[in-house]
């Protein structure tokens, strides 16, 4: 008799150690989490055309909304002409008067010179007449009066000429290329409004939803389309205060859900630093049971396909079985 009883109690025994070892990792509840991709224009605009519907799938590149560019158009164009204007202003800068100024000033110049000429042979004759002595000596200073006029002259016009075939001062040269180089940044940044009136998938990736009709106001900045890319789904579970300290960053963890088949294999990419549902000021060993802290866990591969937003997660520590799997 004592030795059933014995065998009874090694019995027991080993049933309790093999529930022990076959026993499941502890668990943890969560839900998966969309990481949704909001797409709006930076600049804001009348609804003109929504290309896409809710549970659509675009490829990237896609055209996704459009808002109305008629004014941004018409204001690319003004800017374009100013542009224009600008740079022919500069090129201005650099060039001499006209060829009819110049020649208007060649003309005069040689007309001068003709009548200095002129008054340099009258100041000779009256310099024989003086000596002879059939003028006074004050006809003789009215003639070389007329010749330094008519050389003064000459001396004017020859500096007008030099001055017309020359090109605006630098100052001015600058000051021109300056405004032509405002007027193209001018133009580049009406061009990107234009550009970022419409919008286009950034990547391939499924509609989420749509937050407006043709026809509506959108301002700047304000999402129109949400999407949700291919594999942007991850596990969002909350782990208590007391198995903080058993899981790390990187760590293998498998989730499992209503329809997914088998379990999913992913690994925790974020741990919160604050607890959720904290008590403001000391922590009792009640309150300290109830703190629990935000986990992430991004699956492997193309499993995260399975998953959807909302959809209720089952997390547990991944063991070298799951591995073998």
């Amino acid at each position: 008799m004592p030795n059933r009883i014995i065998r009874g109690h090694w019995l027991i025994l080993v049933g309790a150690l093999n529930a022990c070892t076959e026993a499941p990792a502890p668990g943890w509840s969560g839900y998966g989490e969309g990481e949704y991709v909001y797409v709006s224009a930076p600049v804001p605009g009348r609804l003109a055309a929504l290309s896409v519907l809710p549970g659509q799938d675009v490829a990237g590149g896609a055209p996704l909304f459009a808002l109305d560019a008629d004014s941004e158009q018409a204001a690319r164009a003004a800017d374009a002409a100013r542009l224009a204007q600008a740079l022919a202003q500069a090129a201005d800068t650099g060039k001499g008067r006209r060829g009819d100024e110049i020649a208007v000033v060649q003309a005069q110049l040689s007309q001068a010179r003709a009548q200095a000429e002129l008054a340099s042979a009258d100041l000779a004759r009256q310099q024989q007449l003086v000596t002879q002595g059939f003028i006074t000596p004050a006809r003789l200073d009215d003639a070389r009066t007329t010749l330094a006029q008519a050389q003064a002259r000459v001396a004017e016009l020859s500096a007008s000429l030099q001055v017309a075939r020359l090109p605006s001062r630098s100052d001015e040269q600058q000051a021109a290329r300056a405004a032509a180089d405002a007027a193209a940044q001018a133009l580049r940044a009406q061009a990107w409004r234009v550009q970022q009136m419409r919008q286009d998938a950034p990547a391939a990736a499924r509609v989420a939803d749509t937050y407006f009709r043709v026809g509506e106001w959108v301002n700047a900045g304000v999402p129109v389309v949400s999407l949700l890319p291919e594999g942007a789904i991850k596990a969002r579970f909350f782990v208590p205060e007391a198995d903080l300290g058993s899981i790390t960053p990187g760590q293998a963890v498998t989730l499992s859900c209503d329809g997914c088949g088998a379990p999913i294999a992913a690994r925790i990419t974020r741990i919160a630093t604050q607890a959720e549902y904290t008590p403001p000021v000391i922590f009792s060993n009640a309150q300290r049971a109830k703190l629990v802290f935000m986990v992430e866990a991004k699956p492997d591969g193309t499993d995260g396909t399975r998953l959807k937003p909302g959809q209720p997660l089952d997390v547990r520590r991944a063991t070298p079985a799951d591995g073998k799997k």
